[in-house]
Parts: structure tokens; sequence; C-alpha cells
């Protein structure tokens, strides 16, 4: 008798599981259940339909080779049956059994198993403030809502929209509105910044003055306290503590939970955060269920804590490895390093591993290397710098996490790709220092970007280089009398120095060019604290080498230089 595998969900990892079953059993008995009538979407690419990018919601669905994955394309194509519009309601362990419900008929059946893989996914949060149910107010999860708000811009209904959350999705559909369909979007996040805990305070501060400069307002660290509407029910603002926002469509995009009512009423195994907990083959706590996708618990490579992570790169995985383990071939999901990147407009921010604000509350003995690299040769044309930011423990010298901001290309997402590889292993500064990476001038530099951001670290950690972190200087440059025994050495060309002598006064801002301070050092005052000061800081730490070498040790390196500064929106520029 043919083997039944009985799969609820049917969006990523439901459709994965039934799929790879079927290949590796193809006499077996394969369904899958889904509430929907849309299934097997690529939920990760609704910000790109909103803003046209993608031009039907269609091509959500589709493979490859442009055929719609619909009920039919299953069972033809792939000896899947689909039952949509159909809700499980109990699974009975014993019996092996599920009882679902036909939605447009209400009808209720049995439907035995063998093996029952849930994939029942995320819910998205609602904050629970007044106006949270007016029309125009939506969440982000499912094609429906998709094409609710996308008929809503067509149809003119929307001139302003705010965004609650300021999260990788909140910001994807911030830009998708102000992008192509010109709405005057603002940005709310709770948190006193952008993609809190994902990635560190400057790097988010690079995104902010980004999303400003394309006319996207931002708020940190501040809530919406409620939502109000106009005589015919639909928003027309938002409130919080300190304003009143109009918008005609309101996005809340504040985080998912998992969906786990199904495996917690049948008794199987649900963390205190939430994810069905499953073991690394994706079997639940009964032998016979297994579980992927949004709805699992799964453990950080890194820090080994367990979370959820709701991305579809990993439901994908984890319905490979449950598939493979139903069919009796020995595999392994090991976890999650936490890799992600970002579209923002001309530019993209991704990273890999943990942010040093992160490492630091886990006890971690943290330290950041922070480079602006070319993403290719200096001389060909298309170079451009990217910013890279390395989190290592200094103790143990291993590499916890690395972030990067740059140009909307391949070359933030080469370096976070290579990273994530290598922190999955647990390597040390000494192994990305050494990496090998494919070389031609069109694609990296002899020295890779990732090489020497590992380069600058290991010098951190080995004590030859001190550095002083973006935070602190632009603390100091805020109130520089709070520091009175610093001062800056600018060693960058004359005309590039000029302003900020005449803005700042020679007593706070020195400037000797890079070739000079060899010869000139001793016109620098000696009870002063030097902050050395260059483009990148590649030439900074060449100098506090000659300055420590003359006994000037009293002097910091600005981590990344000016590309970094000048790319956060800071009101003492020079004009």
């Amino acid at each position: 008798m043919s083997e039944k595998i009985l799969v609820i969900g049917g969006v990523a990892a439901g459709p994965k599981t039934a799929c790879r079953v079927k290949r590796l059993l193809p006499d077996a008995e394969v369904v899958v259940v889904d509430q929907d009538n849309l299934i097997s979407y690529g939920g990760c690419g609704i910000p790109y339909f909103v803003s046209g990018d993608v031009s039907d919601e269609k091509e959500l669905r589709s493979t490859s080779f442009h055929v719609v994955r619909d009920e039919g394309f299953f069972s033809q194509a792939k000896g899947v049956t689909m039952l949509t519009r159909t809700r499980a309601l109990v699974i009975d362990r014993q019996a092996k059994t599920v009882s679902v419900e036909q939605l447009d008929t209400g009808e209720t059946n049995e439907l035995p198993y063998d093996k029952l893989v849930l994939a029942t996914g995320s819910v998205p949060n609602r904050l629970q403030i007044p106006g949270a149910d007016l029309e125009g107010v939506y969440v982000v999860n499912d094609m429906h809502r998709a094409i609710a708000i996308k008929n809503d811009l067509a149809q003119g209904k929307v001139n302003k929209a705010v965004v609650i959350g300021g999260g990788a999705i909140g910001l994807e559909m911030a830009e998708s509105l102000a992008d192509l369909w010109g709405i005057e979007t603002t940005v709310l996040e709770y948190m006193d910044q952008l993609l809190p805990r994902i990635v560190d305070p400057a790097f988010a501060a690079m995104l902010e003055k980004h999303l400003r400069d394309n006319n996207v307002a931002v708020y940190t660290g501040e809530s919406a306290t409620g939502l109000e509407s106009d005589d015919a029910g639909r928003v027309c603002r938002v409130t919080t503590p300190k304003r009143s926002i109009d918008a005609d469509l309101v996005i809340m995009s504040v985080g998912v939970r998992p969906r786990t009512d199904l495996a917690r009423e049948a008794g199987l195994l649900v963390s205190p955060q939430g994810g069905i907990v499953v073991n690394n083959r994706m079997q639940t706590s009964d032998p016979a269920i297994y579980a992927a996708g949004d709805c699992v618990e799964i453990s950080n490579q890194v820090s080994g804590m367990k979370n959820n992570a709701p991305m579809g790169s990993l439901a994908n995985r984890q319905g490979r490895v449950a598939a493979d383990n139903i069919a009796g071939i020995p595999s392994q999901f090991e976890g999650w390093v936490g890799s992600f990147i970002m579209k923002a407009f001309e530019c993209c921010i991704g990273g890999t591993g943990l942010s040093r604000t992160t490492a630091k509350g886990l006890g971690y003995d943290v330290e950041v290397a922070i480079t602006a690299q070319s993403d290719r040769a200096h001389f060909f044309p298309t170079q451009a710098v990217i910013m890279l930011q390395m989190v290592f423990d200094k103790t143990s010298r291993k590499v916890l996490g690395l972030q990067g901001f740059g140009p909307m290309n391949d070359s933030v997402l080469a370096r976070i790709n290579a990273a994530a590889g290598l922190i999955a292993k647990g390597a040390y500064i000494e192994d990305f220092s050494n990496l090998e990476l494919a070389y031609a001038p069109p694609f990296s530099t002899a020295v890779d970007a990732l090489n020497a951001t590992a380069n600058v670290a290991d010098n951190l950690a080995a004590g030859r280089l001190r550095t002083l972190s973006i935070e602190d200087f632009l603390e100091w440059m805020a109130k520089p009398q709070a520091k009175p025994g610093w001062v800056a050495l600018d060693i960058r060309h004359p005309k590039e120095a000029a302003g900020f002598v005449e803005k700042f006064g020679s007593d706070l801002w020195k400037d000797i060019p890079y070739v000079n301070v060899r010869a000139r050092h001793k016109e620098l005052p000696e009870d002063k604290t030097l902050i050395i000061i260059c483009d990148a800081g590649t030439r900074s730490s060449e100098v506090q080498v000659f300055l420590d070498s003359v006994g000037r040790e009293d002097n910091f390196v600005l981590g990344g230089g000016f590309n970094a500064i000048r790319r956060i929106s800071v009101d003492w520029w020079p004009s």
C-alpha cells in the first residue's frame, strides 16, 4: 500500500516538501491542504508587485518557465493533490487523521496520514490601537491583501501613506509606494533606529539618510497611538505622541508570530516563544509529524539561541530536509546564521550573523572593524564604494557578523554570502583574511573588500590599530566641549579639509595632508588627543603607526572615515 503523506500549508515549505517527497517516493499519495485559493507564491516578492516591478500577481505564483502553480499544475506536473479552500481543524495523532472543512461548502471529512507535515506559516501582528480595523489599513501577509493595496493605488485612492514598522518588509513597502507611485510616504519605527537588532546604528543611519534623500519621511523612537477615519470610514490620519500624520493608506508591518494553534491543540511541543519545536530533521515531538517554515523554532548557529525566522529561503531548505527524512534519507537542517539583504532605491543594505548590539548583549568581548572599500578595481569605470562592518570577538578572534551598505548591485550581496558560509562554520578573522575569492577588475579588487575588512579586524584584535567609533565621533562633533582635549587631524587633500578648518577653527580642526605628516608632525599640539581622519581609514591607520613611532600615541583613527560620515545625516557638514 502506498504511503500517505499529508501536508498542511500551501505557500512555501508545504509545496517544497510535497514535491520533493513525490520525487523521492513516486508511489506515495501526497496531499496538500490550504485554506486559501492562491497557493505557492513568492511572498517576499509582494513589495515588488505593489511597486510595479512585478506587473502581474500571477508572476509571483508562476514557475521559471511561466506556468502558474495552481491545483491543476500540481496535479498534472507534480502528481500532488492540492485541496485549496480547505481548512485543517483538528489533528488526531492516535488515529493519524486530520479533520478538515471545505470552506465553500461547509463539508467536513477526515484525511488519513502516515506522515504529516505542518507548514502553517505565520500570522502578522496588528497593533491594538484605536482604528486598527479601518478601511485602508493593511497588513502584508498574503496575495489578497497585496492585490487590494495595489487596487487602492491604481484607483487613485492614495496620496499619502504611513508604514508602521521599520523592518525589512515595511521599508520595502515604503519604497514601493514612494518610487513608482509617487506617494507621500512616512515610516514610523518605535525603536530608536531602522532595522533594530539586525544592523547597528551607523548602518541604520546610512539607510535612513538614503530614504530621506528619496523623499521618504522617517520617524524613529516614535510609535503610532491611534488611527482616525474620514466620514466614509476610511483611515485618514495616524497619531503619535509627537505628531499627527495624514494618511489615505496605512500598512502595519510590525512583525509576525508562528501559526501554531493546530500543533498546540494536538499536544505537540511548542516553545515559549510560540514556535513548533523540531529537531534538526524537522521532526516534531511526534515522530510521525514534521514541521517547516515560519511556524517552527530554529537555532541561530552563531549565538545558539532559539527563535523564529520567517524567510522563504529558509522555508524551502527546511521543506527539503523534512521530505528527505520522510523518504528515509538522513538529512539535517543545522539552523540559520541570520542573513538578509534588501533594496532601498539606488542602494542596498545587508547583513549576516550578529550585530554588535546583539553580540554585546550576549556577553561577547565584541569589537567591530568598519571599512570603506572599492567594490571592484579602482580604475574600472563602474567602481563604487561599499561600507562593510565586521563584528568579532576580540578575545577568541571569532567572526560573529558582517554588515554592508552600498549601491544597488551585486557587491554587498557577494560579500554577505561569502561571510555567511564562513560564519556558519565558526570561522575566525584569519579565515576571512585568507579566503580565496575570484578576482577580475570588473568584479572585485585584488585584495577583496572582505579580505581587507578582515585585515583591519586583525589589526584591531592584535592591538596594532586604535579606532574611534562612528557613534563616539558624532557625539563629539555634536558637543566638542565635552571632550576639550580632542582635536581632528584631517589628512585629506587641503581642498577637502579647508571647509572644516574654516567652520570649526584651527583649534578644533588641524589639516596636514597625508604625504606631509612625516615632515610636519611637530606642528601638532602635544597636549591633545588626535582623531585622524581620511576618506576610508587606510591612510589614517598608516599615520597612526608613524605617530606612535615618534611618541604621539594619544590618537585614534576614525573607522570608515568620511566615506561613512557623509552617508549619515549630520547638521554640521560645511556647505
